[in-house]
């Protein structure tokens, strides 16, 4: 009966939103921006209280703020798969870093987003990071034109990490100029699409790679946070005393420290410091982007979708980097800008990034994908109090899950053990409640919703591609 009552919902939306210009004759236009590893440190998000972030706030201002957004996969690879197929991990089998999209057998048949917009008469533009490996092989017809093929220069040497630590995890003030940065040439590069005159709709699917680490920005990005007054996370000693320990020892595969060897070579502000200027940094690439689309001929007849792949812990339950099913790890800021969208109230209920390619889908009135797992958006973006029943639903390695509601999280681990955090009163997942016996009934609400058919992983991993995401 739900699923009838959602496809009526959905159809009337889908009615409602017909009126809107672009539809018809006049196609509407997509520029999707997604961004590597950020948080939910932004301003529109309130995740940092001293992170700049004017131009991503602005756009918020005049979008659908999806305050309650989560990945299906908190790793950069995997997440970006279910993104641009629509399906989760449990169907396609990519949990860590390794295939590719066409590698994946569930996925033979599953255009990319891009691909469904192609086929449907758009021009498909992409630059930067957008699928983790790149549309390549059978994948490689989906883009008409590329951008933004050159790479930022790294340091000939360390600069602030520990010589002890991987390559990965440097940071510091490089290069001078933000026009030696590969995500600033990608936004020019898109500027100067959105300065041309295009024939057809299209699709512009811009990845860019800040704050993903190494975390080299140029000088005056560090400059605008003062090493010595900005926040810390609230990271207490004895946050991980309630939790399962099966899962702790996630940092034995990644490469990223440990949060004690943070503290022990005294890194954590520094490390702080130079994600929140990557961070402001991105934001700037953001706001060339937006700017361009606000002043060109395509305004007020495109939609606009900013995403990022996960989330990212510094110190949070005593984590660095990813791949956790703790709040920092899979929260991830959405937003939708365009026609008719009126940003009056942020919406709440909990959502899947895989949400994105139905939601577009509808905008922007194709045919139906049938391969589709996610729920369309519109009626959230019709009116933000729409009530959504499915939860958000994370995986991180075979047989782990978490099942976000509005204001639950329960974490299921492949053993059997779990948690389970009150977001009502507990925003910072401090206290475990999964053995608390007057919970029970949002813990079965909650389980009903873990998958029942689970895809097993995706095995034949190269060390080249793990080597991608360091």
């Amino acid at each position: 009966m739900y699923r009838c009552v959602l496809l009526l919902a959905s159809f009337f939306s889908v009615v409602l939103l017909s009126d809107r210009p672009g539809y018809g004759a006049d196609q509407p236009n997509v520029v999707m921006i997604s961004i590597d590893d950020l948080n939910d440190w932004t301003g529109f998000l309130g995740g940092h209280p001293d992170v700049s972030t004017p131009n991503m706030d602005s756009l918020a201002s005049r979008a659908r703020n999806f305050t309650n957004a989560h990945c299906a996969v908190p790793v950069c690879s995997p997440s970006r798969i279910s993104v641009m197929s629509g399906t989760a991990p449990t169907t396609h089998g990519s949990y860590e870093i390794g295939p590719r999209y066409e590698e994946l057998s569930a996925l033979h048949d599953v255009p990319t987003i891009q691909r469904y917009f192609k086929d449907h008469g758009y021009y498909t533009l992409a630059g930067g990071k957008v699928l983790h490996h790149g549309f390549t092989g059978r994948l490689s017809g989906a883009i008409d034109q590329s951008l933004g093929r050159k790479k930022s220069p790294r340091p000939r040497k360390a600069m602030n990490r520990p010589s002890s630590w991987s390559g990965a995890w440097d940071w510091g003030e490089y290069p001078e100029e933000n026009a030696q940065m590969a995500d600033h040439q990608l936004a020019l590069d898109s500027v100067q699409i959105l300065q041309s005159d295009l024939k057809k709709p299209f699709f512009l699917s811009v990845g860019f790679y800040r704050p993903h680490v190494p975390l080299f920005v140029p000088p005056c990005w560090f400059q605008k946070y003062d090493i010595e007054s900005i926040h810390l996370p609230n990271i207490p000693r004895w946050d991980l005393d309630d939790v399962p320990k099966n899962f702790l020892n996630i940092n034995s595969y990644a490469v990223a420290p440990t949060h004690a060897e943070v503290l022990e070579y005294g890194k954590q502000r520094e490390l702080t410091q130079a994600y929140l200027a990557s961070i402001s940094f991105v934001d700037a690439c953001v706001g060339l982007v937006v700017d361009a689309l606000q002043a060109s001929q395509y305004a007020k007849n495109t939609y606009v979708v900013l995403w990022s792949d996960h989330g990212f812990h510094l110190g949070e339950k005593n984590h660095w980097a990813k791949r956790t099913l703790w709040e920092e790890s899979t929260r991830v800021p959405l937003l939708i800008s365009g026609p008719e969208i009126f940003p009056d109230v942020p919406c709440e209920q909990s959502v899947s990034l895989i949400d994105i390619y139905p939601t577009l889908v509808d905008l922007c009135g194709l045919s139906r994908n049938e391969n589709l797992e996610g729920l369309s958006l519109v009626p959230q973006l019709e009116d933000p109090r729409t009530v959504r029943e499915k939860p958000a639903i994370t995986s991180s390695y075979f047989g782990n899950h978490a099942i976000r509601s509005r204001d639950w999280r329960l974490i299921v681990y492949e053993n059997g053990e779990e948690e389970l955090y009150d977001h009502r009163n507990d925003p910072d997942e401090f206290q475990n409640l999964a053995d608390d016996l007057q919970h029970e009934t949002i813990k079965n609400k909650l389980r009903s919703w873990l998958p029942e058919q689970v895809a097993p992983e995706f095995k034949e991993k190269s060390e080249r591609n793990r080597l991608l995401d360091r």
